[in-house]
This record gives C-alpha cells, sequence and structure tokens, in this order.
C-alpha cells in the first residue's frame, strides 16, 4: 500500500530514530518495576491486597485516559512537545516514586510515570509517520518488539538491584532511562520548533492540525481497530494476571513451572512483533494476520480445558500467540490514516478502546472463577471474547482510510 519513495533509514532523521526506540523502551517499565520488589516495598510502605490491587489496575486505566486526552494535548501544543512532556513525566514520576514516603505519594508517582507512558504509547504511532511515512512497517516491527521487551527487563533488574542498593534506587533507576529518550527527543523538538520559526519568517502558512479528534469516534475502521485491540488486551491483561493459577489449579504445576510458563506466554510475542507490521504493509487485507490471531487463542483455551495436563507447555504457547494481532493495531493506526494529525487521533480512539476493555479481563475473570470455582467457566469467558476478532477482521477486511469516514 505504500509507495513513497524509501530513503537510507538514517538519512536526516537519526535522532527521530534514535528517539522513538528510546521511547518505546520507556513505554512499560513503570508496570514492571514495584511487583518483583513488593516485599521490600512493603517494609518502608504498607501496602495491604487492596493497595496492591489499586497499582494493578493503574497501568490500564491510564492507558486508556491517555487515549481521551493526548489527541488534544498533540493537536494544541505539536506532536514533539507533547512527547517531551511525556519523557518529563515519566522521569519526575519514577523520582517520586524513589522517594515516596508513604501510599498516596507512591500512588501519586504511578500516576505520573503511567501518564507519561500512556501519552507516549499514543504519540509513537503518529511519530513513525511523521518521520518514516516511507518505512511504517519496518519502524512500527522495531518498536513493538522494545515495546515487549520493556516489560521484561525491570523484572529481570529490578530484583537485583534492590537487593544491592535498596528499592528506592531499583525504582528510580528508570526516571535515567526516561531522561535517555528525552535527550534526542529535546534535539527534534528544537529543530521542529527552528522550522516552524522559519516558515513563518518566509511567509508559509504552517499546516493546521487536523480537527478531528471527536469526529474520529464517528468512524466505524476506528472502533473496528479498537476492538479488535480491545481483544488482545482483554486476553493478555488477563493471563499475564492469573496464568499461573490457572495452570497450579488445572495442571497441577508447581510455582517454578508456573513461572516458567508465565515467561513462555510473554516471550512468544516477541517474533511476532518484528514479523507482523512488515507483513500488514505488504498485504492488501490483513484479516488473515487477526484470524491467525483467533485461532492461537481457540486453540490454546480449547487445550487448556480439555488436556491441560498434556502439552501444556503447547497450549501456553498458542494461547500466548494469540496477542500478535497487538502489533497488528500498531501499524493499522498508520496504514488506515493518510496523516500525522489522523494517526494521533485515530491512535487516541484504538487505545481508549483497547486498554479500557482491557483492564476489565483480570477483574471478570476473577468474579468468574470466585462465583464458579473453578477455571472452566473463565477461561470459557475468554474463549468467547477471543471469537470477537472473527468479526472485526471481516469488517477489516478491505483496506479503508478513516478521512473519508469522518
Amino acid at each position: 500500500m505504500n509507495s513513497l519513495p524509501k530513503r537510507s533509514l538514517w538519512a536526516g532523521r537519526t535522532l527521530a530514530l534514535l528517539g522513538i526506540v528510546l521511547l518505546a523502551l520507556n513505554l512499560r517499565t513503570a508496570v514492571a518495576a514495584i511487583s518483583p520488589i513488593v516485599d521490600l516495598v512493603s517494609g518502608d510502605i504498607a501496602l495491604d491486597p487492596v493497595g496492591l490491587g489499586v497499582l494493578g489496575m493503574l497501568p490500564p486505566l491510564a492507558f486508556a485516559t491517555s487515549g481521551l486526552l493526548a489527541p488534544t494535548v498533540a493537536k494544541r501544543i505539536g506532536l514533539e512537545t507533547t512527547i517531551v512532556l511525556a519523557c518529563l513525566a515519566m522521569i519526575v514520576g519514577s523520582l517520586v516514586r524513589a522517594i515516596a514516603p508513604n501510599y498516596l505519594v507512591l500512588i501519586v508517582g504511578s500516576i505520573l510515570a503511567l501518564a507519561g507512558m500512556g501519552f507516549g504509547n499514543i504519540v509513537l504511532p503518529p511519530a513513525v509517520k511523521k518521520y518514516f511515512p516511507d518505512r511504517i512497517g519496518q519502524v512500527t516491527a522495531a518498536y513493538a518488539t522494545i515495546l515487549a521487551l520493556s516489560a521484561s527487563i525491570p523484572a529481570i533488574l529490578a530484583a537485583p538491584v534492590a537487593g544491592m542498593s535498596g528499592w528506592r534506587v531499583s525504582v528510580g533507576l528508570w526516571a535515567v532511562l526516561a531522561l535517555l529518550a528525552l535527550l534526542p527527543w529535546l534535539a527534534v523538538w528544537r529543530a521542529h520548533r527552528a522550522d516552524v520559526r522559519a516558515a513563518a519568517s518566509a511567509g508559509e502558512v504552517p499546516e493546521a492540525p487536523g480537527e478531528m479528534v471527536g469526529r474520529m469516534w464517528r468512524s466505524r475502521t476506528a472502533w473496528t481497530i479498537g476492538l479488535t485491540f480491545a481483544v488482545s488486551a482483554l486476553n493478555a491483561y488477563a493471563l499475564f494476571a492469573w496464568l499461573p493459577e490457572i495452570l497450579a489449579d488445572i495442571a497441577g504445576v508447581d510455582t517454578v513451572q508456573a513461572g516458567a510458563l508465565l515467561s513462555l506466554y510473554a516471550l512468544i510475542g516477541l517474533p511476532f512483533s518484528l514479523l507482523v507490521p512488515i507483513l500488514a504493509v505488504r498485504l492488501r487485507s490483513v484479516s488473515p494476520i487477526i484470524f491467525a490471531g483467533v485461532a492461537c487463542f481457540l486453540l490454546g483455551y480449547t487445550g487448556l480445558l480439555l488436556a491441560p495436563t498434556t502439552l501444556t507447555w503447547l497450549w501456553v504457547l498458542l494461547a500466548g500467540s494469540g496477542p500478535l494481532i497487538f502489533p497488528l493495531c500498531l501499524v493499522l493506526i498508520n496504514l488506515r490514516t493518510r496523516s500525522p494529525q489522523a494517526s494521533v487521533a485515530l491512535s487516541g480512539v484504538v487505545q481508549s478502546i483497547g486498554y479500557g476493555v482491557g483492564s476489565l479481563g483480570p477483574l471478570v475473570v476473577a468474579v468468574i472463577h470466585t462465583s464458579t470455582g473453578g477455571w472452566t467457566a473463565p477461561l470459557m469467558f475468554l474463549l468467547v471474547t477471543a471469537l470477537g476478532g472473527i468479526v472485526t477482521g471481516i469488517i477489516l477486511r478491505k483496506p479503508r482510510y478513516v478521512e473519508d469516514e469522518i
């Protein structure tokens, strides 16, 4: 679909590429920075189960709320300025969490850091479209893969760093990574401001931001991509929260095995993050990719329901392959828009719907499990939600631009 002539990946946009990569590396760190060291944090700050539950709910809620706010902010102050502010929020939020004397301050710091990450989620696809319109698939694949890695890095480093230097150093360390992302974006921001001033001096009128943030909610394509995103997010969040307990109860695995299978569930998404955006750019219809993700969900859940103790690793691998839909939705934000302004608006709608619905997954699974006392009904619920991808896949079979709908 992309007929733009390709330039060298680095030519004239090295800082933008570096900024995109480093920003992606920061967009999940606060999510996983505390959970591996919660016992150490509890030594200074009282954390009861309710308090931990609130911390666990913040990421998807912050990401969904950012989808409502970020497009309007980006429209008013510009894409580059919004990214700079997102980086600053991540830096300050991580530092506030590190020095928090009580639970309230810890929550405030978490909200600030997660809001920065949520805004980063929204503006990253438009940044790719603006600076790399000729390489949308490749750059999206790169940042989607790094995004997947960014959640695993704190899980690996948090406990060792906390053991050597204390939990506050471990939590505050991620401010340094956010600072590294800020530096190239400051340079890009300054260059952008200079271009705007030069255009104004030459009497050129800069392109006005599209007045489409509100109207984007009337786009059928926007809602369909958002609901496709929601299928992936709901199932992924639910299994990240409950898979170890599900496997312990229905497959009889121990704690070590459950942790290893959860790691398998998370890591299997990495090759898909790399391959799916590149493949999506080349295909006329993305429906087969969505159907493949749905098939993986269905096969994985069916295996866990009918033969949980046989080939347990295979069912987990298949269920973990289902979220290949996620990187597809990221690249669709750019493939279904003509301008960075439309991409910002579409990104906000898609991620608000996706993360908003996704945040309900762990809670609904918990309620069903508590009501039934088993895992058959929760797994059936997840299987049914995955079927929704068949409907959205059919609707998205033909390429449409959201501008034509609004």
